[in-house]
């Protein structure tokens, strides 16, 4: 037995203590880490403290087989405010080849999207969770045999040794110390009742189809309601002409490339804008907490950026420090990423306020809803060439229709309007914010 320790000390394991006079066995699951506590004791203690002719059997079961072979891919810590998941799909099946940190599978939470990824190289030897499965951290979901020659067992169901009991459920669930002749059969409990749908189910039809939401788009639809059953929602309305802007960026966007690395777009100067009125208007960048204003500090402005799998919120930490390419270099890595579906939480958390583009997909016009915990939301739309009067004559001219929609309990019209008239005066004359006039 002191040589199977010896040989198991150095990996995580579980012991269990069998007491055969009474037949109570109870599963102490704990990590054994060299030096590490089982019961508060070491391992050598425990075993030196079970005499020869103990009624107790220790047997020590490996989490992985005996010659280190499989090893298990669980699905990793998702994040401080998210518990679960969906596993959304596979990207390996059963016998595919796999190497260290490549993703196996992608599990879906109400945020973002979290990749399981191999521990070891090897080939996968049996799949164990299956897709649209709900998992929490630490749930395995497949076997990976590091020699390719493994069995489909998985290493924590290795059947014990001989003459040994198998393993009973954890000491907290245990039952009491009675004997089994003496136990009384339960009566059956009766079946649960049905709960009644909340909402009646449209009764099917051809050429119909049902799917579940993803927990994405759970996610989205709730905040927009919580976001409509709380805030005092008001939107006002301007309108910009983009000539000397869209020509800044004619003008200049090939010296741009070339010595930023990327391309100069429109986006970059309306954030510019917004900072530049945040500055002005400070109340929009603030928020009602309870019974108390708390006004912030700094600009973290939140880009909508709408992804195959919802719509999802990415945040640029500090925009009032940055210039225009530090600005465009952040929005492009941070669409792509929320694309590619590789976002993190950190990277959508925060955010003082939002820039919403739907000029992007031809929206005319629109009225934004806020992000909660933010006060306004400005909103973008196309560009469309109308008539115009300029210097007492009709021209054609390249409009944007802009909307600021703001929490009325906090801030009053007078602000929203300053808010937009700025946008709209800095984004026709960006020579403005050279000057800081």
């Amino acid at each position: 037995m002191a040589t199977k320790i010896a040989r198991l000390i150095r990996r995580p394991v579980s012991t269990l203590f069998v007491l055969r006079s009474c037949r109570h066995v109870r599963n102490f699951s704990q990590h054994i880490l060299p030096g590490g506590p089982v019961l508060s004791k070491p391992v050598r203690e425990v075993v030196g403290f079970l005499q020869k002719d103990s009624p107790y059997c220790v047997w020590i079961r490996s989490f992985s087989s005996d010659n280190g072979d499989l090893v298990d891919a669980v699905v990793p810590f998702m994040g401080e405010s998210i518990t679960d998941g969906t596993l959304a799909a596979f990207l390996k099946k059963t016998g595919d080849s796999v190497e260290v940190d490549e993703t196996i599978a992608q599990v879906e939470t109400d945020k973002v999207t979290i990749d399981v990824a191999s521990p070891e190289a090897g080939v996968i030897e049996k799949l164990v969770a299956r897709e649209g499965d709900t998992v929490v951290p630490g749930t395995k979901v497949a076997i990976i045999s590091k020699s390719g020659s493994g069995t489909t067992q998985a290493p924590s169901e290795k059947k014990p040794e001989k003459d040994v009991p198998p393993p009973s459920p954890p000491m907290e669930k245990a039952a009491p110390k009675v004997e089994a002749s003496k136990e009384k059969p339960k009566a059956p409990s009766p079946p649960p009742p049905k709960a009644s749908a909340t909402e009646p189910q449209l009764p099917p039809k051809e050429r119909e189809r049902r799917v579940p939401m993803t927990r994405l788009r759970k996610r989205v639809a709730t905040r927009l309601k919580d976001s409509q059953n709380t805030f005092a929602m008001l939107t006002t309305f301007n309108e910009v002409d983009m000539t000397n802007l869209m020509k800044l960026r004619s003008d200049y966007k090939d010296a741009f490339v070339e010595k930023h690395g990327v391309k100069l777009g429109l986006m970059s100067g309306f954030v510019k804008a917004a900072v530049s009125g945040l500055q002005n208007q400070p109340i929009i960048n603030a928020v009602i907490d309870g019974d108390d204003i708390i006004y912030r500090e700094y600009i973290d402005i939140s880009i909508a950026v709408g992804t195959p799998k919802g719509l999802v919120v990415p945040v640029i930490r500090n925009a009032d420090k940055m210039n225009f390419a530090e600005i465009e270099k952040a929005i492009n890595s941070l669409a792509k990423k929320a694309n590619d579906g590789t976002i993190s939480i950190d990277e959508m958390a925060g955010g003082s306020f939002t820039i919403s583009n739907g000029g992007v997909y031809g929206s005319l016009l629109s009225t934004p809803i806020i992000n909660p915990p933010q006060s306004a939301i400005l909103g973008m739309h196309s560009i469309v060439s109308r008539p115009m009067v300029v210097g007492g004559n009709i021209t054609p001219r390249p409009m944007m229709n802009i909307a600021l929609t703001y929490d009325h309990r906090l801030i009053d019209g007078r602000e929203a309007v300053f808010f937009l008239r700025r946008i709209k005066d800095v984004v026709e004359d960006p020579r403005r914010l050279l000057l800081d006039i």
